[in-house]
């Protein structure tokens, strides 16, 4: 039986479908590696390697403004791979899943039914291609949450509380599409921004990305010990595998070290491990190493659901190599500006960000920011702005160098 003509796997919505490894490059653009730039390599084998390995979904219909078709800006008669969207800023939102299916519940227990997104990042590209914003939305942050569609029809009527809510609700059916519609549409009432693109990963995903590069280095500020999250590290520079990166982004509690349990501390992890790894994946030039690319590609495939239009190849190649020269420094991570209700149990977004919001939709250079409450012990690290890449044939060497812990 051709591909054309393969029936839908058992356990795979009819409205999504496999699609070609180009949804791979959507993640190295939507995750951390192409905000980072680098080079392209045109590898057969590893398109072949590869193929129909992501799931993509068209959920637009869901969403109440969506994206504008837009015809291709980029120059013809060129040999290099053509942006789509040249002269055009971006908006791509990226959601973490702690969906405990298959092997998701061993990682992460099966403590709960459903979906939830830990984590949330709005990652603005601006047009001309020379600056990347990765805004995170506290999962704990008081919002309207939007009445959500369902792909069959029905609605769950929406209210105010929690921003996870609205993936939660979209999640009830156990499609990360539905949850990432409702999603989306709780981002654009918030922040009055179009998102273009969207891409989900799980557990599984994240580790599997962490060990395809040989792990991230990384500068702990102190010992920490969590039972709850698996976690037993000596304080120092070290290279955490993708279990340990996993544990450390998404820790809450721990017997030993300064962790506070607030959702903000683990953004300000989760924001100095995608900061490391990107540098990492742009030091290696892994996108010119037919080999590791591959490795990495495979590595990342099955954990990941997004957008049809994000997963085109030509798309994502254009868009990729528009990256290509990006300086690292350019690539910010940034949290919206916040206080904690007086309970300290719930998170207000301020006023001020309606200033971030307004520059994303101006494609500005954000001036109004929030602090990524990281706690005394993790500050000096955090807030370290990114140092030029290391020259050293040892990234991982030259990055753990960098440590004065």
């Amino acid at each position: 039986m051709s591909a054309e003509h393969q029936p839908t796997p058992p356990g795979v919505p009819a409205h999504a479908h496999r699609r070609s490894p180009s949804r791979i490059y959507t993640w190295l653009i939507s995750g951390v590696a192409a905000v980072a730039g680098f080079g392209l390599v045109y590898a057969n084998t590893v398109i072949g390697q590869v193929d129909d390995a992501l799931t993509t979904s068209d959920n637009w219909g869901l969403v109440s403004n969506p994206p504008t078709p837009t015809g291709s800006n980029a120059p013809t008669g060129s040999p290099d791979p053509a942006d789509a969207n040249a002269g055009n800023a971006l908006n791509i939102l990226l959601m973490g899943s702690d969906a405990r299916d298959g092997k998701n519940g061993k990682i992460g227990g099966k403590v709960a039914e459903g979906m939830r997104n830990d984590t949330t990042l709005i990652m603005h590209i601006s047009a001309d291609r020379s600056r990347v914003d990765l805004v995170s939305i506290p999962r704990d942050a008081t919002v309207k949450t939007p009445t959500c569609k369902y792909f069959d029809g029905t609605t769950i009527k929406g209210s105010t509380g929690d921003f996870n809510v609205a993936f939660s609700n979209g999640g009830r059916h156990g499609d990360p599409a539905e949850a990432a519609a409702c999603a989306i549409n709780s981002v654009q009432n918030l922040t009055g921004l179009k998102i273009d693109h969207w891409a989900v990963v799980d557990f599984t995903g994240f580790e599997d990305m962490i060990n395809a590069v040989g792990g991230v280095p990384m500068c702990v500020p102190e010992r920490i010990v969590s039972k709850k999250a698996k976690l037993d590290l000596d304080a120092g520079p070290q290279v955490l595998n993708g279990k340990e990166a996993l544990g450390l982004a998404r820790m809450r509690t721990a017997e030993v070290g300064n962790v506070s349990g607030s959702d903000l501390q683990r953004i300000a992890r989760t924001h100095q491990l995608l900061r490391q790894l990107s540098r990492v994946i742009l030091s290696k030039n892994l996108l010119t190493d037919a080999g590791e690319l591959t490795q990495f590609l495979k590595a990342t495939a099955s954990s990941l659901t997004m957008d049809t239009g994000l997963g085109s190849t030509k798309y994502m190649l254009g868009l990729a190599f528009s990256l290509r020269n990006i300086d690292p420094a350019a690539i910010r991570f940034y949290t919206v500006p916040w206080k904690l209700t007086d309970d300290y149990l719930d998170v207000i977004i301020l006023k001020s960000a309606k200033t971030m919001w307004a520059e994303l939709q101006a494609d500005q250079p954000l001036t109004k920011v929030g602090n990524d409450s990281a706690g005394k012990a993790w500050d000096n690290v955090i807030d370290k702005s990114p140092a030029p890449l290391p020259t050293s044939s040892d990234v991982t060497e030259s990055l753990l160098s960098e440590c004065d812990i």
